[in-house]
């Protein structure tokens, strides 16, 4: 038998996690307050994400300050710049203001 094995000896280099999708977890807890506003947002509107846009953002970009994942534009992300965001909401109100008898 070697001395290698199936204890963990002698495998070969470290393997290297995946650039997106895995980061390290907060064990520190340093994002709690962020994840927390989230996931209420989530459960008040049932879970429709597109309403809880800020909160996500909110979250990654804290993520992002305490190194809990890596520096990335906030559009490469799917989130363009606070103003368009407004627009899109404002022109949405305004399509449903338009389809109202009143």
């Amino acid at each position: 038998m070697s001395a290698g094995g199936a204890f963990g000896g002698g495998r070969g280099p470290r393997p290297v996690p995946p650039e997106k999708g895995v980061f390290p977890l907060d064990h520190m807890h340093e994002c709690d307050l962020e994840k927390k506003d989230y996931i209420s947002c989530l459960k008040s509107s049932g879970h429709q994400s597109e309403k809880c846009r800020l909160f996500s953002k909110k979250y990654l970009e804290c993520r992002m300050e305490k190194n809990l994942m890596a520096r990335q534009d906030m559009s490469e992300l799917g989130f363009g710049k606070e103003s368009d965001v407004q627009v899109s909401g404002d022109k949405k109100s305004q399509s449903i203001d338009k389809r109202s008898p009143d």
